[in-house]
């Protein structure tokens, strides 16, 4: 039935309510479901032009008809990274209230960059921004922050702060540090921020993957004595790579001793600050003069919220307030906080209020005991594969975090071939879609990677990746020994 021109862009209120209870169906279904799908998506690029690809659709078509098409070929079509056997990455284990609350920022489409547009999504923004203050030992009444889209603009956000505060206008002689296991977002951020390649240096790490105070300090030694400004030090608190923490109170002391800038990244790590081990780890994160943590990982929000944290919410405030004319109605005074002067953005999403009614909902110590079980799971992987012939740890358990090889005792495979064998394995295992496990590169060798931050994932889902990756691993040797 052809639907008529509909200019107004509206649905009557029957249909509206139809449509809208099919969703939430089909969205409590995917949670109460999920565990029971495959993980994977594999599709090319033609198989997707094949279903996906049409010419600019003119006229009208039936709401329902579209939206079966999304939720029978689109959404099918994507990996499940709140499944219990994604393994990879920093998986994304979100949560139904977190969902919802989204569903209603987005439906009532509140703008949450001033005070005057909404002072109730502003207000909700520093409250939950004052619980994770709170939270890292930042100061509560000084400090400050801002949700932004995920870790990276975070962190591109906490270095053109700290350029503006440590260089001013001319940095053109400034220099940045960070360890080999840095995120690549810093570098990315430090090049869209102006920095060359000369004024970056990559410091390598111990054999513990943390980054090498020595090495560093004479980095910074070396530059000053060529007339050099060493300006800031990117420290990593939970690498993506082996969850690693740098020594952060060391790091800290060079930082005040060299008058530099002490940027932390903990989008991944730093929320096991609720956490025994973390806790520990994680000392001296709170002498940080910015902090990046994301949500929508190990907080277990949908994705997408990153935040920035900083000592003195005035810090970003200088650096991003613009007072374009077409705003001076709506400045308000000093404690209205308008957002669009933290950040880059001026248009923004209401993503506070996911992370306040989750928390609400289900409490901090729900969310602390769920990071400890993390914790306390990736320790109990290490200890059976320590107790196993077949493998071989290459970076223990760290903030549920933990890499390791397929190298069993007395086969003497040469590195060449361990590779071949590990990178076969996450081949075979992504390829039946049974779980997502891909591989990385530590110290040149090809290592399996997990990272274990779902607090759904049992040991049961581990043990099963496991027997099927030694499986396929016995295939694999069978070849090289044939």
């Amino acid at each position: 039935m052809a639907q008529d021109i509909n200019p107004q862009l509206t649905l009557s209120k029957e249909e509206m309510q139809q449509y809208g209870y099919k969703i939430v169906d089909h969205i409590v279904a995917h949670f109460d479901t999920q565990n029971d799908k495959k993980p994977v998506a594999l599709a090319s690029r033609e198989e997707m032009d094949s279903l996906l690809v049409e010419d600019v659709p003119n006229k009208p078509s039936d709401p329902n008809t579209v939206l079966d098409f999304v939720l029978d070929q689109v959404i099918p079509h994507s990996n499940i990274v709140s499944h219990p056997k994604s393994f990879s990455f920093v998986p994304g284990p979100s949560n139904y209230v977190s969902a919802m609350a989204d569903t209603i920022a987005t439906g009532f489409n509140i703008f949450s960059g001033g005070w005057a547009a909404s002072p109730a999504a502003a207000e909700l923004e520093i409250v939950t921004m004052n619980w994770l203050l709170d939270i890292f030992g930042f100061p509560t009444k000084k400090g400050g922050g801002i949700f932004t889209s995920g870790g990276s603009m975070a962190n591109l956000t906490a270095l053109v702060t700290a350029r503006r505060i440590k260089c001013g206008q001319d940095f053109s002689k400034a220099i940045i540090y960070l360890s080999d296991q840095a995120h690549s977002s810093n570098i990315k951020a430090i090049k869209v921020i102006g920095f060359k390649k000369e004024q970056i240096r990559i410091i390598p790490t111990d054999l513990e993957f943390k980054i090498s105070l020595n090495k560093l300090k004479n980095a910074i030694a070396k530059d000053r004595l060529e007339g050099l400004q060493p300006f800031c030090i990117i420290a990593s608190a939970g690498t993506t790579n082996t969850g690693t923490v740098d020594p952060l109170d060391e790091i800290a002391k060079i930082c005040k001793n060299e008058d530099l800038w002490m940027h932390v990244d903990g989008a991944y790590g730093g929320a096991a600050i609720l956490g025994d081990e973390g806790k520990q780890l994680l000392k001296g994160i709170e002498k940080a003069d910015s902090l990046t943590v994301d949500p929508h990982k190990w907080f277990f929000q949908p994705y997408e919220i990153g935040c920035l944290l900083v000592k003195d919410h005035n810090w970003l405030r200088g650096t991003f307030s613009e007072k374009p004319e077409y705003l001076r109605d709506v400045e308000g005074n000093e404690s209205e906080i308008n957002f669009y002067d933290h950040g880059i953005q001026l248009t923004r999403r209401f993503r506070a209020l996911k992370f306040y009614m989750s928390l609400k909902t289900f409490g901090l110590d729900s969310f602390k005991k769920a990071i400890q079980y993390n914790l306390e799971l990736a320790e109990t992987l290490e200890g059976i594969l320590r107790k196993s012939m077949l493998w071989e740890i290459i970076s223990p358990a760290t903030l549920g975090v933990i890499n390791y090889r397929y190298n069993p005792i007395g086969k003497n495979l040469s590195e060449a071939q361990l590779d071949a064998v590990n990178q076969a394995i996450s081949h075979q295992i992504v390829s039946s879609r049974e779980a997502l496990l891909v591989t990385t590169v530590l110290q040149g060798q090809v290592v399996l990677r997990m990272c274990l931050i779902n607090p759904r994932t049992t040991l049961d889902h581990i043990l099963d990746t496991l027997q099927q990756c030694e499986l396929y691993g016995e295939k694999e040797l069978a070849k090289i020994e044939a």
